[in-house]
């Protein structure tokens, strides 16, 4: 099959009973959603694209007959789709591309499993690049230290981070092999309310760096790239009346592990995916 081909990933000696197909396993939540899966007791097998050999399966998400014949391969308990484009600008810029990602190949996973979907706002994490996530990449603004630099802060969001939207999806996963009825839309959020300054001077507080360069910009400048909501607040109440609602780690707390490792390097450094 010319869509998917398999690398050289590794499968546990003794494989668990319960199978999970992770689309987008190379990115920041699909990194996360893999990673806890497997560490609990799961079978997981992830799919990606670009950067998926030799740890994962090179998967088109677009080719439905590829998608279809790794479903038939593999025979998924559940599928946890991460791949997407998230980027809002990117989406406006080439929007055929990110129609036949989001919104066909979405479908087509969604016909061959049915689906129950998790919706999340703003994302942050364990990242290969500080560019990788809209909050991590206000590192660089952080450690400018001696040069004043504009942040934005009129847009409230709720920086979530990938660990907790993790152990989310498992949970959701774990109870629909229980409960076939739990379907339809989620919401999921971390509860901190913030602005990208505000974020960045909790940045430069966990790490003991001033952010007295930081100034907060509270107007949103001309040609700003796509629009976005004044405030991304999700209705989480759903999801918590079913038990299923995890408690988020402290953005404070989360952000200084994710950050921590480009103290030295901030722009690049060596993963066990690359």
């Amino acid at each position: 099959m010319p869509g998917y081909e398999y690398g050289d990933y590794e499968e546990n000696v003794a494989i668990p009973y319960r199978r999970v197909l992770v689309t987008g396993a190379t990115g920041l939540l699909g990194r996360a959603v893999y990673k806890e899966f497997q560490n609990n007791a799961w079978h997981a097998l992830g799919c990606g694209y670009r950067r998926a050999q030799p740890r994962f399966l090179r998967c088109n998400l677009t080719d439905e007959d590829a998608v279809r014949a790794v479903i038939q391969d593999f025979q998924p308990h559940v599928i946890v789709h991460c791949a997407a484009e998230r980027r809002p600008d990117v989406v406006e810029q080439h929007t055929e591309a990110a129609l036949n990602l989001n919104v066909h190949a979405s479908g087509t996973l969604a016909k061959e499993a049915g689906a129950a979907v998790l919706r999340v706002p703003i994302l942050y994490g364990e990242v290969e690049r500080v560019d990788e996530s809209a909050v991590t990449v206000l590192w660089d603004k952080v450690q400018e230290g001696a040069e004043s630099c504009s942040v934005e802060h009129c847009q409230q969001r709720f920086p979530t981070y990938v660990n907790d939207v993790a152990r989310v999806c498992r949970q959701m996963a774990e109870r629909r092999l229980q409960d076939p009825s739990i379907r339809g839309i989620f919401h999921y959020s971390g509860k901190e309310q913030m602005t990208k300054y505000e974020m960045a001077c909790v940045i430069a507080d966990a790490f003991n760096l001033p952010s007295s360069h930081l100034i907060p910009m509270t107007e949103q400048p001309a040609g700003a790239g796509a629009q976005r909501p004044q405030n991304a607040r999700l209705e989480c109440s759903r999801l918590e009346l079913l038990g299923l609602g995890v408690e988020p780690i402290p953005f404070k707390t989360a952000v200084r592990d994710s950050l921590w490792p480009f103290l030295y390097d901030k722009r690049w450094r060596q993963t066990v995916f690359h």
